[in-house]
């Protein structure tokens, strides 16, 4: 009974029409995600080629957890076009909810300027698949419950459900900067752009009521700053609006390099009203591997103790043997 109350406060809490609530999945890793960020990172790497995993829990002490899994590969072909992929499944605890998207990304980095064109904006584009289902079986309706004798799977419901599952076509678009001037002190990086262009319609509501899922807006900057030869500091900053929500996000971490094959990546990112993410990580030769954990301190987090997350991410970065690096300040969080 603790677990269906609980689940049903946190449910209400974010779908409450009164209430802002982001419908898209969030990363405190933002950066190690970067084509969920914005389309305009497709290919923004120093290497070759990318490919990343990142994978989210919350809740996992009062409920079966909301867990959201993603995968990117992306690659800089050399000839002004980047090309990438990325994949996101969220499974929404007891009620049966996953919401899967798949998209293709195209970007075009031909628009170089200023000393020795290290100065670079790049424009991209997604479109895929927006899937969004649940299992009805794992609902448990009003009028399935006695004040006596409690909840009764079989008792037969009045609430009828004459969808449960949709795939539609999503598209978005961004565009991002990023200066990998060597000789600079400051190196400035940052984007715009914008997801759900098409404005896909929510499946399981009909009538006069009828919903659209909201456009998420994304802008993002930072600037990894030369401390010396085996360090740096990135602060980076992040405002999400989808609907009637907002998130913002401020955060710093240190690279400081421990030998010629490893560095070592600690810091931390504050979620204004939500929560506290302290982060740590290592990038070994062409690995980062990085780890976070929301505190969170919200209303909610009050609310209902061990509401806490839990995100780690790994990527891979292919170089060619010689090559020299392109992106000095690329954002690896």
């Amino acid at each position: 009974m603790r677990k269906i109350v609980i689940t049903y406060f946190i449910i209400q809490f974010f779908a409450a029409g009164n209430i802002s609530a982001q419908v898209d999945p969030h990363f405190s890793q933002f950066y190690a995600y970067p084509m969920w960020l914005n389309p305009g990172m497709t290919g923004v790497m120093d290497g070759d080629y990318r490919i990343t995993g990142i994978y989210r829990s919350q809740w996992s002490n009062v409920m079966t957890p909301f867990t959201t899994a993603g995968f990117s590969a992306d690659v800089a072909t050399g000839k002004n076009l980047n090309l990438g992929a990325n994949f996101m499944n969220q499974t929404a605890g007891d009620a049966g909810y996953k919401y899967l998207n798949a998209y293709a990304t195209i970007a075009y980095s031909g628009l170089r300027f200023g000393q020795d064109n290290n100065q670079q904006i790049v424009f991209g584009i997604q479109a895929g698949m927006l899937s969004r289902r649940f299992d009805p079986a794992k609902f448990q309706f009003g009028d399935q419950w006695n004040p006596v004798t409690g909840y009764n799977p079989g008792a037969t419901t009045a609430d009828l459900i004459s969808k449960t599952s949709s795939a539609v076509l999503d598209m978005g678009a961004g565009a991002a900067y990023f200066d990998s001037r060597p000789d600079q002190k400051v190196n400035f990086f940052g984007g715009i752009s914008a997801f759900h262009l098409t404005r896909p319609e929510d499946p399981f509501v009909n009538g006069a009521a009828k919903k659209f899922l909201p456009v998420r807006y994304a802008v993002h900057a930072g600037a990894r700053i030369t401390v010396s030869e085996t360090a740096s500091l990135t602060p980076n900053l992040l405002f999400m609006q989808q609907g009637n929500a907002q998130e913002k996000m401020i955060g710093l971490f240190a690279q400081l390099r421990a030998n010629d094959y490893t560095d070592l990546l600690v810091g931390a990112n504050y979620r204004f009203e939500d929560a506290v993410s302290p982060y740590v990580g290592v990038a070994f030769q062409n690995f980062v591997f990085g780890a976070s954990y929301d505190v969170n301190i919200s209303e909610l987090g009050k609310a209902v103790t061990g509401t806490n997350s839990l995100e780690i991410s790994l990527t891979y970065i292919g170089r060619k043997s010689g090559k020299p690096l392109r992106y000095l300040s690329c954002p690896r969080l």
